[in-house]
């Protein structure tokens, strides 16, 4: 086959092209800028948009033996991901810009140039594996490494999509991925993983967010309450610094009343209200979401199954419906494993499994027995 590797300038996708190559495909690196001034977005060995990062790639190109390109989808990634950061955490909602990347532009904007050129799958360096199911579709599974699996970002993935895509690393633990790297003398062998958010370039995303937004921001200050009393805990300088579940950077002057720490329960962007709580108000059972992405087939009735609500976080077991509706489906999920500080705007992943169901953007959580008491 005639493969686009994507190469962000780590060792991952580098041995994932090697492998590609080594396999017999016709393999053709690209690496893609991001940022029409990469400096803007990261520095260093932090993330995945920078220069050094190019010429990474570039250099593990020519180890590998392979032609090798640079597509400029600065504007694309700009509009998708960029600004629907900003907005989300401008409503109130706490995005995941890699699922939204990996969505719109590594397995949208990329395989679509990569098809139109006549290439037939494209290959990253993602720990997820790929089975053919006994009907030909393909099926998205967890990682044989859990503590590297990527199956959660891929959520996002269409049938269309997965079955013309490659990942070649699914079955490799990451330090022999590393161990591979050096023996195929691939400088980046011991390059550190990137961290965080790749557009944010010091890791600071209120500050980042309060430089960028401006006016665009529906608020930029208003109270901290407790939920239980009602009091003013404190004053905040914008909704978009907070998300449901922190504890850190909340400066609050006045002490709860039962002296216990405080987290973020809620966030009103329009009245610029932040509610804090107890640790053990976090905890819910019951999830709303819409815009579900089905890797398959959507359930044909409730499904119990595994969520993993957060990138890295832990499986929950929950029984699964969908409920169609004149604006889109919507899925309702009933945790039998409760959890905490889940924010609308995050992806709940749908697993059978190791299998991916589907994934949907969360819109609103609760906790049953609490109402009900």
């Amino acid at each position: 086959m005639r493969i686009v590797a994507a190469m962000s300038g780590g060792v991952d996708s580098a041995v994932a092209a090697a492998r590609a190559a080594e396999a017999g495909h016709d393999v053709t690196g690209i690496h893609l800028a991001l940022s029409r001034n990469p400096a803007s977005y990261r520095s260093g060995a932090r993330g995945c948009c920078t220069i050094e990062d190019a010429n990474d790639a570039r250099r593990a190109a020519d180890v590998i033996g392979i032609p090798f390109y640079v597509w400029d989808l600065s504007e694309r990634f700009h509009e998708d991901v960029v600004e629907d950061f900003m907005d989300e955490y401008a409503a109130g909602r706490t995005p995941n810009p890699c699922l939204r990347c990996n969505e719109k532009i590594k397995f949208a904007a990329v395989l679509d140039r990569a098809l139109a050129l006549g290439f037939d799958a494209v290959a990253t360096g993602h720990y997820a594996r790929l089975r053919t199911a006994g009907d030909g579709s393909t099926e998205l599974h967890r990682a044989v490494d859990p503590g590297k699996d990527q199956s959660y970002v891929l959520g996002v993935l269409t049938q269309d999509q997965l079955a013309h895509s490659l990942f070649p690393l699914g079955d490799t633990p990451k330090p022999e991925v590393r161990a591979e790297a050096a023996a195929r003398g691939l400088l980046v062998a011991d390059k550190p993983d990137s961290h965080d958010i790749c557009f944010v370039a010091d890791g600071d995303n209120a500050g980042w967010l309060r430089e960028r937004l401006g006016d665009r921001a529906t608020n930029h200050g208003g109270p901290i309450v407790d939920a239980g009393s009602g009091d003013e805990l404190g004053r905040h300088d914008g909704t978009f610094g907070f998300t449901i579940g922190q504890r850190k950077g909340l400066h609050l002057g006045t002490p709860a009343p039962d002296g216990r720490p405080r987290y973020v329960l809620d966030i009103e962007p329009v009245s610029g209200t932040v509610t804090v709580g107890p640790r053990e108000a976090l905890t819910i059972d019951r999830i709303s979401a819409d815009r579900p992405r089905w890797c398959g087939r959507a359930p044909a009735g409730p499904l119990d199954a595994t969520v993993q609500l957060r990138a890295h976080g832990a499986e929950h077991r929950a029984r699964v419906g969908v409920v169609p509706g004149s604006t889109g489906d919507r899925v309702e999920i009933e945790l039998v494993d409760a959890a905490q500080g889940i924010a609308p705007g995050q992806a709940a992943v749908i697993y059978d499994g190791t299998r991916v169901v589907g994934s949907a953007t969360i819109v609103s959580t609760s906790r049953v027995w609490a109402v009900q008491r």
